[in-house]
């Protein structure tokens, strides 16, 4: 009788542990529920101890995939339109050293005398029909300029001497080349009413951006 009693004692006690173990785990399920509710999608797991006589629920959050109802297409990668804005950018700044370029030349240009820029368009007439490098190419060299006298523009010195006994007129062609030989740029430049023995030293300015650096050669000089 006693050993009955005994026994049923402990199964009374080990029924009860099991009950309060899983109103724990309910009621921390709930809890958890309570709290995650608002943070999004929720994922249900079971709860329970280290056998399969308990059984219970833990809450555990699920990340939210992004709304794309606004979307249209597929949206742009970060280093994608990173990529996009800097070759976006380095046109426009290349394209806005070019202008500037040009208007610094066409305003310096214009400084010149009348005189000048007439000579520098009768040149470009005469040397349409010269052949070969002309008749005064040697008497024709180019210096440098510092850039600071010529509004920061790649320019040259176009050293003309008359090494005949009359006065004469010079036309002469300077080419701007790239580092790579290739010519980019053409100018004329004209000299009028030279004395024998005399030199003068007409600008041929170049409309290109300052960089890359370009170099002047005299293509034809042609007196006359």
């Amino acid at each position: 009788m006693g050993s009955g009693v005994s026994r049923g004692g402990r199964r009374l006690r080990v029924r009860r542990f099991r009950y309060f173990r899983r109103f724990r785990c309910f009621r921390s399920a709930g809890a958890a529920v309570a709290v995650l509710a608002t943070a999004g999608t929720l994922t249900l797991t079971a709860c329970g101890g280290g056998n399969n006589n308990g059984g219970g629920t833990t809450v555990r959050p699920s990340p939210t995939p992004p709304a794309t109802e606004s979307f249209t297409g597929t949206p742009p990668s970060p280093l994608s339109s990173a990529a996009s804005s800097a070759v976006a950018s380095a046109r426009a700044s290349a394209s806005a050293a070019a202008s500037s370029a040009s208007a610094r030349a066409d305003e310096f240009e214009a400084s010149v005398s009348a005189a000048a820029e007439r000579a520098n368009q009768e040149a470009h007439k005469r040397l349409a029909n010269v052949q070969g490098r002309g008749n005064a190419a040697s008497d024709v060299s180019l210096s440098g300029i510092p850039r600071a006298q010529v509004n920061d523009l790649q320019a040259a010195h176009v050293n003309i001497h008359n090494s005949t006994d009359k006065t004469a007129n010079f036309a002469v062609q300077v080419d701007f080349r790239d580092p790579n030989g290739k010519v980019v740029e053409t100018r004329y430049v004209g000299a009028e009413n030279v004395r024998p023995g005399q030199t003068v030293h007409p600008y041929a300015i170049s409309h290109q951006p300052p960089q890359p650096i370009l170099k002047p050669e005299v293509a034809k000089a042609e007196r006359y």
